[in-house]
């Protein structure tokens, strides 16, 4: 086994992309292996390499680790992207989680079918925009600092640029009444490991189409 950590998963962002997204921000190189059909998926499954049967798995440090938050709470704690005591990790922890729950609604639309997209597109830009953005621009306000917590780089700060980003997706001004949210994004997104992540031919993914959904659902279903 490489040095560099291992990532298996289909060849999209899903549940893995945050950690895609942690590892880059750490400045980690990382080997890509894609799930391509059923047969990939079991063969990790019959080779006990899932403990609970389920992607995303990494390999690292000479472990297997699946389930999404433990995984991104290791890389989180090797790089220092934790905060420095347990009051900041708290509040990373209380962050991270509302943004998990936003990026599975974002997530979830284009799994949809088409004619539920409607409905539950309006109920993500409601909760977007008057649950969880005013919560963040309210946090940057209150601190002060530039970070979500303490006064350097945490994996809070990490996730909520990649939600942003997700958000202007699929509407772009959505930023447009949140200004501490508009300066933290072209801040963060200026951090040199994260610049080089968002420039074309990294390993970022884009956002799944209707024309990939099917390829990806007979991996799992």
């Amino acid at each position: 086994m490489s040095g560099k950590p291992k990532l298996h998963y289909f060849n999209g962002r899903g549940r893995m992309e945050p950690i895609r997204w942690l590892l880059a921000a750490a400045g980690v190189e990382f080997e890509e292996s894609y799930l391509e059909k059923k047969e990939d998926l079991t063969k990790l499954q019959n080779d006990g390499s899932l403990l609970f049967q389920q992607v995303p798995m990494v390999e690292i440090d000479g472990m297997k680790l699946v389930q999404t938050r433990a995984i991104a709470n290791y890389i989180s704690t090797k790089y220092n992207l934790y905060g420095k005591d347990m009051k900041e990790r708290a509040l990373i922890d209380m962050y991270v989680e509302g943004m998990f729950d936003l990026n599975e609604l974002l997530m979830k639309y284009g799994y949809l079918p088409l004619d539920q997209r409607k409905e539950h597109f309006a109920n993500m830009m409601d909760k977007t925009e008057n649950r969880y953005f005013p919560a963040f621009e309210k946090v940057l306000k209150g601190h002060g600092k530039g970070f979500l917590v303490g006064n350097q780089l945490s994996r809070a700060d990490v996730q909520l640029l990649e939600i942003i980003l997700m958000a202007e997706e699929y509407k772009p001004d959505i930023l447009a009444k949140f200004p501490l949210l508009q300066s933290f994004k072209a801040r963060i997104s200026n951090i040199p490991t994260i610049k080089k992540f968002l420039q074309p031919g990294s390993q970022r993914k884009p956002l799944i189409t209707d024309e990939e959904l099917p390829k990806v659902m007979k991996i799992f279903y």
